[in-house]
């Protein structure tokens, strides 16, 4: 008796968002061969959101830095898709590899961190994880997270409470405590509290330091500070 032919998996799809069209283009040949279809590329991170509503791809792999045209990350739209749907599928692909900048794209909900030197079967891998809804640690990532574990989190992520993060961003971006108070609906007064305390928390005296701790650990694209300004308002 003849036996019904297996009907082939579907193949999962992908949309990019790197700031380098040739790795956007070089991964969605390099996917194909793991039953991987890429659905759209962007360039930009404020074209990522309407393209992923408009294609609905699996899964959305995400560069961090995207140049010095925005004050955004990949780890901010990632932030923003998976506040818009948690279930959604979301794997960062950066050079920027420190463990500050993982640590912070984890703490998003993220399913995987791949370094850029690793390998496409990794990368393959990490897709289809994301896309069972399952987190993945690439080897490397793993054992740096470990490390870091046990010599303790010394992050501004880490040491600051939600309110006191979102001032420290306005401050590495250089807004004043005037205008940090416009932007949270905030008095003066408060800004200037909170913005004494993060300094204390993080032994940091001068808006260079922030500025370099704020890009050092993901929370800021590094823009110049007049264009990061505009942006913000």
């Amino acid at each position: 008796m003849p036996t019904a032919a297996r009907k082939p998996a579907e193949r999962i799809t992908v949309f990019i968002a790197d700031d380098h069209p040739a790795i956007g283009l070089a991964l969605s040949f390099g996917l194909q061969a793991h039953h991987i279809s890429v659905v759209g590329r962007a360039t930009a991170p404020e074209e990522v959101v309407d393209q992923v509503k408009a294609l609905k791809p699996d899964v959305i792999v995400l560069d961090v830095r995207f140049g010095r045209e925005t004050v955004n990350t990949g780890i901010d739209v990632a932030r923003q898709l998976l506040h818009d749907d948690p279930r959604r599928g979301v794997v960062v692909y950066s050079q920027f590899d420190t463990v500050e900048i993982i640590q912070e794209a984890y703490r998003t909900g993220i399913h995987a961190f791949v370094p850029k030197c690793a390998p496409l079967d990794l990368m393959a891998t990490a897709i289809e994880h994301a896309h069972s809804n399952r987190v993945y640690f690439v080897p490397e990532v793993a054992e740096r997270l470990a490390m870091v574990n046990i010599a303790g989190d010394r992050s501004p992520q880490a040491l600051l409470e939600p309110r006191e993060l979102e001032v420290f961003r306005y401050i590495a971006i250089g807004l004043t405590s005037n205008e940090i108070a416009e932007e949270m609906s905030l008095s003066p007064k408060t800004v200037s509290n909170v913005r004494q305390s993060v300094l204390e928390k993080l032994k940091a005296d001068r808006q260079a330091d922030i500025t370099l701790l704020a890009v050092e650990h993901g929370l800021i694209n590094p823009v110049p500070f007049s264009h990061a300004r505009h942006q913000a308002n």
